[in-house]
């Protein structure tokens, strides 16, 4: 079993950055990819951005790209989300996931936290 919990949410308006969290606990070996995802209401969870601990790659979502990076430490088990540019459609619940293959499909994560909820405003 693994265990994630996320923080670092919160309010902010358009344009503003914020830094997302997620710590890793339990048989996070079994589990070497780390993945971002966020829900809207109405809408499908829909994939983020990823990373693998194994060789370091990580992808990123086309509506996120040169806006989001997913980065972390390995050592730690700490993975984090950087959004900057903010825009009103983030406004999501942003989850953070394990895995053991490094995929954008949610339906491979094994393990989720419980989100953490981020509002943009205009």
């Amino acid at each position: 079993q693994v265990q994630v919990v996320e923080s670092g949410g919160g309010l902010v308006q358009a344009g503003d950055s914020l830094r997302l969290s997620c710590a890793a606990s339990g048989r996070t070996f079994s589990s070497p990819v780390r993945g971002w995802f966020r829900q809207a209401p109405g809408k499908e969870r829909e994939f983020i951005a990823a990373i693998s601990w194994t060789d370091g790659s990580t992808d990123h979502a086309d509506s996120v790209k040169g806006r989001f990076t997913i980065f972390g430490d390995k050592v730690k088990n700490t993975l984090y989300l950087q959004m900057n540019t903010l825009k009103p459609e983030d406004t999501a619940v942003y989850y953070c996931a394990a895995g053991s293959r490094f995929s954008s499909n949610r339906n491979l994560y094994d393990y989720w936290g419980q989100g953490t909820q981020v509002t943009v405003s205009s």
